[in-house]
């Protein structure tokens, strides 16, 4: 059972829950036996005249209270095997889906460069959902009515172990045709989980790019990927349900010839004198009744087999080493060092595009600090690991002296806030939305966040002010609305390092100066990292850190650096002469 316990991925409480399910569904398949025997004594009962005896009428009115004693054991049996397996099943995949979230959560991002969205979604909701059917309708049954038949072939076999053998003798055989087929089925269930797969990832990258595929019209045959992933799928999905259902069928054949099996040596006794008519048809029903959930469970053996690709899906995403640390030790001062730094985001040749080249540089607590360069020169890298959304392939990132590398990322995250260029709010309220940033703050504090970041006047106007639904990443907000919202939350959090990765980088003049408001509320005396291409916006920085291809070229502020006539000069130059270009007639 400890077996069972690894395969299906259980907890100690599934584990235990698992067992008392088995027991449950096993008292209930027994507790269904009570109303057959009941119904043959009827029988019985009612035959007496053919054989010139009368009718107890006493005894029909004892099979008539037996018989609804035993409906009512029949209903507490059934009453018990639901909440034992259905409602700790359910509570079990409940478990699983949140202790996968929890661990995706804290998995390095290099982790999510190499798996797909739609991938790890099968894992939290489909392969939790597979567990869970697993769990209700598959283990607990299976296993209750192998103990059931066991015992009920035991007990038959008391009264006649010829017509014991003659029902149970093609259950084995019918098994081995379904678990001999089992190598066969697991390889279609892998191919048939690879397309499906594969499909999910088009119907992401369809509906992520849905405006582009309307603006350059590429419908019908010239956006023909989606079809054949989703015609793929189709034709694997028929592959295996034809496969699986050759093999459950011809199972089911064989074990129901047990039926015919059992009134021919039933009938050849019976002629013979070797047995009774009641007690034969005792076994007649019987055979009719204990093939049912046999058949049933063939049918869904095939399942069994399934989740066990899906379980190993699982068990490699939650081995996946997480990111952890110190959760103690904290941090008193905020200046920020990149000791000899060289990171690429290629984790299996790290060597092969370094974004960041031997780094060493200090960003001053308290003080406004500009990384800027080029595209692609690593400035947001930097940013990420700081705040280690990817540990460095050789050196240190220290802060306060302290590595960022020994501690957990989530308390680290404590003594940050970011707001990103590309912003992300959740379906939900403004007032939830902003509050993310201290889930303990008071309404007071949530409304004084907004007001200082300037949202406090556009958020009134909402339809139901904070508690306005803002939909799927507040698609009706403007860029600049969800902008300051971020800030907000920002604000709210109040975290000793600000992080600004491009915050302005494409707003128009009037939301660019109303967060431009926002964010010196949001940095006034807290150790600030600016990422910038417009280089005017940082020119009143205490510090800028020059980057070209992940290598540091300049630093100092802006005075020196343009003294110094390198590539900052150059890059500030080309600004200011682009700045009054237009768009003219010709």
């Amino acid at each position: 059972m400890h077996k069972l316990k690894e395969i299906l991925m259980l907890t100690d409480k599934g584990y235990s829950d698992l067992k008392k399910a088995i027991a449950a569904c096993t008292l209930t398949n027994l507790s269904l036996m009570l109303p057959f025997i009941v119904t043959i004594q009827i029988f019985a009962e009612l035959l007496k005249p053919l054989m010139g005896r009368e009718i107890s009428w006493t005894y029909m009115w004892i099979y008539l209270a037996g018989g609804i004693v035993s409906a009512i054991l029949v209903f507490i049996a059934s009453k018990n095997d639901y909440k034992k397996t259905y409602v700790t099943s359910y509570m079990e995949a409940e478990h699983t889906r949140i202790s996968i979230s929890e661990h995706i959560r804290k998995l390095p991002m290099s982790f999510f460069n190499s798996k797909d969205l739609s991938e790890l979604t099968t894992n939290i909701m489909a392969d939790c959902s597979t567990t869970e059917h697993v769990l209700s309708h598959v283990v607990p049954q299976l296993s209750a009515n192998a103990i059931s038949i066991t015992i009920i072939c035991a007990l038959l076999a008391i009264f006649d172990w010829r017509l014991a053998l003659s029902i149970f003798c093609t259950a084995p055989l019918a098994l081995l045709i379904i678990l001999g087929s089992k190598k066969y089925q697991n390889r279609l269930n892998e191919k048939y989980v690879e397309v499906k797969l594969k499909a999910a990832d088009q119907v992401q990258e369809y509906l992520d790019g849905i405006k582009v595929i309307k603006a350059c019209g590429l419908e019908g045959s010239r956006f023909s990927a989606l079809d054949r992933a989703l015609r793929l799928m189709k034709k694997m999905a028929v592959k295996m349900e034809l496969g699986t259902g050759i093999f459950v069928t011809g199972a089911q054949m064989i074990l129901q010839a047990g039926v015919g099996l059992t009134v021919f040596v039933g009938t050849h006794l019976l002629t013979g004198g070797r047995i009774e008519l009641i007690p034969l048809l005792m076994f007649f029903v019987i055979v009719v009744r204990i093939y049912g959930p046999i058949v049933v469970e063939f049918t869904l053996l095939p399942e069994l087999f399934y989740h066990r690709t899906a379980t190993k899906r699982m068990r490699t995403l939650t081995t996946t080493p997480v990111m952890d640390g110190d959760t103690e030790k904290q941090l008193t001062s905020w200046n920020i060092d990149f000791e000899n730094v060289s990171f690429s985001y290629n984790a299996d040749n790290p060597q092969g595009n370094m974004a960041i080249k031997n780094l060493t540089v200090s960003i001053p607590q308290d003080a406004i600090t500009a990384l800027v360069g080029p595209s692609g020169c690593g400035k947001s890298t930097i940013s990420r690991l700081i705040a280690r959304f990817w540990d460095v392939n050789e050196g240190c990132v220290r802060i306060g002296g302290v590595d960022v590398k020994t501690l957990d990322p989530e308390h680290l995250m404590s003594y940050m806030s970011f707001v990103f260029q590309d912003v992300i709010l959740f379906d939900d309220t403004v007032y939830n939305n902003i509050r993310i940033g201290d889930m303990e703050a008071t309404e007071e504090q949530v409304m004084e966040a907004a007001k200082a970041a300037c949202c406090h006047e556009f958020v009134e106007n909402l339809p139901d002010g904070y508690q306005t639904m803002l939909g799927e990443n507040a698609g009706a907000l403007s860029g600049g609305e969800r902008q300051r919202i971020s800030i907000a939350r920002a604000l709210l959090k109040k975290a000793p390092i600000v992080l600004l990765d491009e915050a302005t980088a494409f707003l128009d003049p009037e939301n660019e100066v109303q967060i431009q408001q926002a964010i010196s509320k949001l940095i006034e005396g807290k150790t600030v990292i600016v990422i910038a291409h417009r280089l005017r916006t940082v020119a009143g920085a205490d510090k800028i850190i020059v980057l070209d291809e992940g290598e540091l070229v300049e630093e100092g502020d802006h005075e020196a650096l343009i003294r110094n006539k390198g590539l900052y000069e150059k890059l500030y130059r080309i600004q200011q002469e682009t700045k009054g270009w237009s768009v003219a007639a010709s």
